[in-house]
């Protein structure tokens, strides 16, 4: 279900059940899981194979659960090893992203979307909601009570909704290209910039971890940065 691939500075992680649009099973949310927190790549570009990116968790596997707080916990897992991996994840959304497909888009670091994307919370419809860290991140990308208002009414944005309303930070015809400029910052920035900004602790234990890494930074690139002045 997760194809993984390794070319210079990007890994791509493919979610490959096209038949299925790319829904999650319990196994499926595991390999997703190590991909990402195995990625040595400075950027993960995570993507969806065929016309949708994730339409979220199987309905099938959550039909026939045992234990469905287990199963939330471990898309919560999978969803926080794409939001604390060292690697910056870039998520392209062509298709539909649906439920749990837009919460791993939410866990993602960029989201960049094609003009064919379109994002859901459907389960309201059908008795459930986002229960892989949807509720928590939501409303931190979406003022609350837009992120409220989507959520409560399953209604479908398109990717300029999305764009305007925050879900993603661009619209362009070639998502990976995004990945691919990212990919040519320093790799140490860029994994500096990803856990300052992923910092939830108090401001001030914030800016001292900031002040210390850019010193950090400054210490390993000082001939670089001198040689930039004329730039």
């Amino acid at each position: 279900m997760i194809r993984v691939r390794d070319d210079d500075d990007i890994r791509t992680v493919t979610l490959d059940r096209p038949d299925s649009r790319n829904a999650l099973r319990p196994d499926d949310l595991d390999e997703l899981r190590v991909a990402v927190a195995d990625a040595e790549t400075p950027v993960t570009y995570l993507r969806g194979a065929g016309s949708a990116f994730c339409a979220g968790a199987d309905l099938d596997a959550v039909a026939a659960l045992d234990d469905p707080s287990e199963f939330a916990r471990r898309g919560q897992r999978t969803a926080s090893a794409l939001a604390d991996a060292d690697t910056v994840v870039v998520c392209g959304i062509d298709g539909a992203a649906r439920g749990g497909g837009v919460e791993m888009a939410l866990a993602s670091d960029v989201r960049v979307a094609t003009p064919d994307a379109t994002f859901g919370e459907p389960g309201v419809s059908f008795g459930l909601f986002g229960a892989w860290g949807g509720t928590v991140r939501l409303p931190r990308v979406m003022r609350e009570g837009d992120a409220l208002e989507f959520a409560l009414s399953g209604r479908v944005l398109d990717a300029e909704e999305a764009r305007q309303a925050g879900l993603v930070s661009r619209v362009v015809d070639d998502p990976r290209a995004v990945a691919t400029e990212i990919a040519s910052g320093k790799p140490d920035a860029l994994r500096t910039i990803k856990r300052r900004m992923r910092d939830r602790r108090e401001d001030g234990t914030q800016e001292r971890a900031e002040a210390a890494a850019f010193a950090d930074l400054v210490a390993t690139h000082r001939e670089e940065i001198a040689a930039s002045r004329g730039d």
